[in-house]
């Protein structure tokens, strides 16, 4: 048995649920063999059986033949898509309306006590606070991987790796209460991201209690995804949760994608007209923009100046999210006060952003009484707010009346709003409760497009005039293409312009919208990774970074752990246990033998540990002790020859300690066990480009490296993530320098023939060998005994060293290059 580093205690199987996985089986085969002494043993060990009952057995026979036809007729996949559509439907809009209707109450408690400002200031801050602590402790007692967006831990999940209870039913009961009781408090936090991890959960969980769906769960960790990112809106919501979940996406399950997604977006807003929400279905927020002449040619500069403007913004913004968390997260006196008592800093934050916002107080130069649906609805109106304002509002202005104020103008409360709205979103997403930062990254946009749309208003008061056409400026239209852009550039997606679309009902803005949206992932991409990427950074769950455009020179085995923790045909129980016992790999590697390693699969660590446990079970003991009897003995002797042996040495300590002693140095049998033997197999040779596309195509968390059918190693994502990160750890040999920054005309190895080509009867000798290379730290000299054993490439012309002719080499010879430049 080889020892292993750490590297590999934490290394996977298979991607999916750590709570899913197969239960270890009884390795109880013998017990079809026995004979008639183990009648005596069974009704020693086995209590009397139960029979079912006529009726159970007639009951359970209809519902299998239910099910049969349900699958027969329908398929699988589509009674399985219905009920995903028809829960998250359901489950969507009951948090929908619970939020709705606290907002509402809030509202209420506000106008109600207008009379008395201290009352008021103290209902305005103690509502949303009694909600935000709610949600941060429901959420911390029940299952705190319900905690932030989610999204991050689902992108791991996908690529291989193992996350223990966070697709669970209780963290999916913990997300709906949490998340609905946040967005009840009028806090600036989004709902999108944690609804993903809800629908993902609510695939796990229908697929896990459904025997017939029991295979269903791999196929369909994307496609839940797809239902859940914009529930009211299917084809942005499949194109928006392949952008931000999948590196590579099955074309197979896109058409699920658009069906459970229409499907489950058709019963929501059936239940919004029935409920009287809504009077039909609709655009969730509507716009009126004329579609004749929405925009002009001459606008398209100031639409790309809100792209790259929003690019830098929405960089910013995942940097100051960042910020944030790294602060809580430094050791120090404050963090470590912090977190022993949690509900401190959700109740810190809760309480400043409500006491900047109260609409008496500093609220009122920023539209702090709009609640987040209200900032959007009034901000894609088609007024003009600076044309009416200082001027009495017009009739039916509605919600848009909060942005304006008597004695200040529009510009600085749309400058305050986006001010303040920026850092109170960054740092409110970074609270201990289910959170998502979509909508309030939204309103930022739409805020921010709105004061560049009153400014060219402002600039352009009469339209501007082209061919003898006015175009008049909209300010509605910029707030839509600066919601997508900044929403784009934080989250890295194009899929946002198609949301909006769906959003306001209308493309009449598609143009300039995917300009922006472009542009500004153009810059946000160069300065800052996603939102969900920078979490996943700071929380360092073990994720395979994206390959950059780089030249990597870097092979497997430069990065492959050589010493591997294995299990031979002949290893022991002893053996077995003792790895078990010092490991945590879920799934070790099976080889013929110590001296030849050739590797025949990999068995379950489940499997070994079932096994262990039945060879040294009392069970089994007494099963051997009974088969050691002679068989020809009587049934009469046999029973007291069985009883006297049980009541004199069978059940004593010493007994017991020596029979296990005795049977933990047997060799393991390898019949019993269930070996996988097609485990992913890489060669020394294969890239780092081909590993890391292998590794994000199939979700793989590692894979064994061969070498003519020989183990030779293993790459888990920890080494790939290393190796393109440029940085190097203890364990993991990499030949200097790192193999990614390798050049990539160095030459790896030359093999020269042991004979002269032309003397074959003279060897070489090796002072004869002079070689001239740039970098010969790189350079091995390979001496073989016959030239017809070299793997190299024959070159029929002398050898050269930078364009010299070499006097003291043979003429031919054999040379293996990685790199491009001849020696």
């Amino acid at each position: 048995m080889e020892a292993d580093g750490d590297e590999h205690e934490e290394q996977t199987s298979e991607p999916g649920l750590a709570s899913s996985m197969k239960k270890s089986r009884s390795y109880s085969k013998c017990r079809g063999e026995m004979g008639p002494k183990t009648e005596v043993l069974l009704r020693f060990l086995t209590p009397p059986d139960s029979s079912p009952s006529c009726g159970a057995s007639i009951s359970s026979d209809c519902i299998a033949r239910v099910q049969r036809f349900l699958v027969t007729r329908l398929g699988e996949d589509w009674i399985f898509l219905v009920l995903l559509g028809i829960t998250m439907a359901l489950v969507s809009w009951t948090m929908d309306y619970a939020s709705a209707k606290s907002l509402q109450a809030y509202k209420w408690i506000h106008g109600e006590l207008r009379e008395n400002i201290p009352l008021q200031f103290l209902a305005w801050v103690s509502y949303p606070l009694i909600f935000i602590l709610f949600s941060s402790f429901f959420c911390q007692r029940v299952a705190p991987q319900a905690i932030g967006s989610g999204i991050p831990e689902l992108k791991t999940i996908l690529r291989g790796v193992v996350l223990k209870e966070y697709l669970t039913l209780r963290a999916f009961v913990a997300k709906v209460i949490g998340l609905t009781a946040a967005l009840g408090s009028g806090m600036p936090v989004g709902k999108e991201g944690p609804f993903v991890h809800i629908a993902s959960i609510c695939a796990a969980v229908l697929s896990r209690f459904m025997s017939f769906f029991s295979g269903a769960y791999q196929e369909t960790q994307d496609l839940s995804l797809s239902v859940s990112v914009c529930l009211l809106f299917p084809p942005p919501g499949v194109l928006f949760s392949i952008e931000v979940t999948s590196t590579y996406f099955a074309v197979r399950n896109y058409w699920r994608g658009y069906f459970a997604a229409t499907f489950s977006a058709f019963i929501f807003r059936v239940l919004s007209v029935f409920n009287k929400d809504a009077v039909t279905i609709t655009a969730l927020f509507r716009t009126n923009f004329r579609m004749d002449f929405p925009f002009d040619l001459q606008e398209l500069p100031a639409f790309a100046i809100i792209g790259i403007s929003c690019g830098f913004l929405g960089a910013f913004f995942v940097y100051l999210n960042r910020q944030v968390v790294l602060f809580m997260r430094r050791p120090n006196a404050m963090t470590r006060f912090l977190t022993k008592h949690r509900l401190i800093f959700p109740a810190v934050v809760t309480l400043v952003v409500a006491t900047l916002t109260f609409p008496p107080g500093f609220g009122q130069f920023m539209a702090g009484e709009l609640m987040p649906r209200e900032c959007i609805n009034s901000l894609f109106d088609n007024f003009t707010w600076t044309k009416i304002s200082g001027s009495p509002p017009p009739v039916g202005l509605g919600l848009s009346a909060a942005w304006l104020h008597p004695d200040v103008s529009v510009f600085l409360v749309l400058l305050l709003f986006l001010f303040m709205k920026f850092w109170m979103s960054a740092v409110a997403t970074t609270m201990p409760i289910p959170s998502g930062a979509f909508m309030p990254v939204f309103i930022l946009g739409a805020a921010f497009g709105r004061l560049v749309g009153e400014i060219m208003a402002t600039l352009f008061p009469h339209g501007i005039v082209f061919d003898g056409i006015l175009y008049r400026i909209i300010p509605g239209g910029y707030a839509v293409i600066g919601a997508a852009a900044l929403t784009g550039a934080v989250t890295h997606t194009v899929s946002t312009a198609v949301i909006c679309f769906e959003l306001t009902g209308q493309i009449s803005h598609i143009l300039p919208m995917m300009v922006a949206v472009i542009l500004a992932n153009m810059v946000a991409q160069g300065l800052q990774p996603s939102l969900y990427d920078s979490i996943i950074q700071v929380k360092k769950l073990p994720y395979l970074p994206e390959l950059g455009f780089g030249q990597y020179n870097i092979v497997v085995e430069d990065i492959m752990v050589r010493e591997v923790k294995f299990i031979s045909s002949q290893s022991t129980y002893r053996e077995v246990k003792l790895l078990l016992d010092s490991s945590s790999l879920n799934s070790i590697p099976l080889v013929d033998s110590k001296d030849s390693m050739i590797l025949l699969g990999s068995i379950d660590r489940l499997e070994l540990l079932a096994l262990c446990d039945w060879w040294l079970s009392p069970e089994r003991r007494l099963l051997m002790q009974v088969r050691t009897d002679t068989a020809d003995y009587c049934v009469s002797r046999r029973k007291r020859r069985t009883e006297r042996r049980w009541s004199s040495n069978l059940f004593s300590s010493e007994y017991i300690t020596a029979w296990e002693e005795a049977e933990t140095d047997e060799p393991m049998e390898i019949d019993e066990i269930r070996v996988d033997p097609s485990p992913f197999q890489l060669v020394e040779r294969t890239s780092l480009h081909k590993t890391h596309t292998l590794f994000s195509l199939l979700g793989l968390s590692h894979a064994y490296v061969t070498s003519i059918g020989k183990l030779v190693g293993v790459v888990a994502l920890k080494e790939l993530q290393k190796a393109i990160e440029g940085s190097t750890r203890s364990g993991v040999r990499l030949r200097p320098p790192l193999a990614s920054f390798r050049g990539g005309n160095r030459v790896s190895c030359v093999f020269l023939p042991l004979f002269d080509s032309r003397q074959t009867a003279r060897p070489l000798q090796p002072e004869a060998l002079f070689l001239r290379v740039s970098s010969p730290t790189n350079l091995r000299v390979c001496v073989w005994r016959n030239a017809s054993s070299s793997l190299g490439l024959r070159l029929a012309r002398p050898f050269r060293s930078h364009g010299n002719p070499s006097p003291n080499l043979a003429s031919s010879f054999y040379l293996a290059v990685r790199g491009q430049r001849s020696l």
